[in-house]
C-alpha cells in the first residue's frame, strides 16, 4: 500500500508539471567549457612554475528561461558545481518590469572577451563587475534600480565582533543607445556597522562605486571601454585584484580608495574569424601614512573560431601582472597561452 502511495503521489507530481510546462513556454539551454591553457608564472626571489590548466570550467552551465504569458516570466541557471547561477521571476506590469532573485545586478557590463581563468573578462582587472545576488529590481525603459542583498565583512577586527545592517545595497544603472555608440552609467552604495570587540568601538563601513561604459561600432570593427572608481570596493564585492578592503587601527577606520578601467579593440572578418585584444588595469590605496598603491593589470589578444553555430574554440596569449601589493613589495606576473573550447546547445 505504501509503494502504491508513492507512485500515485510521483504520478501526479509529473503531471501536475506537465500541465504547467504545457501552459508555460520553456527554453532550455546548456553551455559547455573547456579551458586549456599552459601557465607560466614568475614569482620574484622564488622559482619560476609552469602549470598546464586542463578543466571544465566553473562557468559552464544549464539553465532555462519560462514565459508564463506576455507579462510574467522568469528563468533560472546552474553551475558546475550545482551551485545556483540565477534564479527569478519577472512581472511586467506595463509602465516597468520588476525582477525578484538572483541574477547579474545592474553594476554588470561585458565589454571583454577574456576567456582565460575561466572567461575573467578583466573582471578583475579593471572592469565593470559585481557578480549575481538576490535582489528586487524595477526596470523602466532604460533605467533599472535594485535593492541588493548587502555586503559584511568582519575586516580584521576582533574574533567576537559583530556587524547590523539596516539598509540593503543599492544600484542603479542607465543605458543609453545612439546607434553604432552605446554608453552605461552606473553606480551602487552599500552600508553597515561594524562593533570591534577589541577595542569596543563601532564603526561605519560605508562603501561606493560609480561606473563610466560604453561601445562604438565601426562596421566590423569595434572599440569598447569602461571606468570606474569607489571606495571600499572590495566590501561592496567588486571582482578586484589589489586588496581594497578598509583596514582597522586601533579605534580608526582607514577608508580605502581604488579605481579601475578596461580598453579593447576587436573586429569581425567573418562568420568562423574574429580578433581582440584588450587592457586591464585597477589600483586601490589605504588613507593611512605609509600606505602604497596596490596595482594589478593584465592584456590580452585572441581569435574566435567558429566551425557552426554554437561551437567554437578561442586561442588566447596574454598577461597578468600583479605589480606589486600595499606594502609596496612586487608580485607575481604570469604568462600564459592556450585555447577555450565551447560548445552551446
Amino acid at each position: 500500500m505504501k509503494k502504491l502511495t508513492v507512485i500515485a503521489v510521483s504520478i501526479a507530481m509529473v503531471a501536475t508539471f506537465a500541465m504547467t510546462a504545457a501552459a508555460s513556454e520553456w527554453n532550455f539551454y546548456g553551455s559547455a567549457r573547456m579551458t586549456t591553457f599552459v601557465e607560466d608564472l614568475d614569482v620574484p626571489g622564488g622559482e619560476d612554475i609552469t602549470t598546464l590548466d586542463n578543466s571544465l570550467q566553473s562557468n559552464s552551465r544549464i539553465g532555462a528561461t519560462v514565459k508564463v504569458s506576455d507579462a510574467v516570466g522568469g528563468g533560472f541557471e546552474y553551475g558546475t558545481t550545482v551551485n545556483l547561477r540565477k534564479l527569478y521571476g519577472t512581472w511586467n506590469f506595463g509602465a516597468g518590469e520588476l525582477l525578484i532573485g538572483q541574477t547579474y545586478t545592474p553594476f554588470n557590463l561585458f565589454y571583454s572577451n577574456q576567456v582565460w581563468g575561466g572567461d575573467n573578462d578583466l573582471l578583475s582587472y579593471g572592469a565593470i563587475y559585481a557578480g549575481r545576488h538576490p535582489m528586487i529590481r524595477l526596470k523602466f525603459g532604460d533605467f533599472q534600480i535594485a535593492a541588493i542583498e548587502p555586503e559584511t565583512d568582519m575586516l580584521n577586527s576582533g574574533v567576537n565582533s559583530f556587524t547590523e545592517v539596516t539598509f540593503p545595497k543599492i544600484e542603479a544603472r542607465y543605458d543609453m543607445n545612439f546607434g553604432a555608440l552605446t554608453l552605461n552609467v552606473t553606480g551602487g552604495f552599500n552600508t553597515y556597522e561594524l562593533t570591534d570587540s577589541d577595542t569596543g568601538v563601532a564603526h561605519d563601513v560605508d562603501s561606493y562605486v560609480l561606473g563610466l561604459a560604453g561601445k562604438v561600432n565601426f562596421g566590423p570593427a569595434y572599440i569598447a571601454g569602461n571606468a570606474w572608481f569607489g571606495e571600499n570596493v572590495g566590501v561592496y564585492g567588486i571582482a578586484n585584484s589589489p586588496v581594497d578592503d578598509p583596514t582597522i587601527t586601533g579605534s580608526t577606520l582607514s577608508d580605502n580608495d581604488a579605481y579601475g578601467f578596461i580598453f579593447v579593440v576587436g573586429a569581425k572578418l567573418n562568420d568562423m574569424f574574429s580578433f581582440e585584444a584588450g587592457y586591464g588595469w585597477a589600483e586601490a590605496e589605504l588613507d593611512s601614512a605609509g600606505s602604497n598603491e596596490d596595482d594589478a593589470q593584465s592584456y590580452y589578444v585572441q581569435s574566435t573560431i567558429t566551425f557552426v553555430p554554437g561551437v567554437f574554440i578561442v586561442p588566447e596569449i596574454g598577461v597578468v601582472d600583479e605589480k606589486q601589493d600595499a606594502a609596496g613589495v612586487e608580485e607575481a606576473e604570469t604568462v600564459y597561452y592556450g585555447l577555450k573550447w565551447q560548445i552551446n546547445f
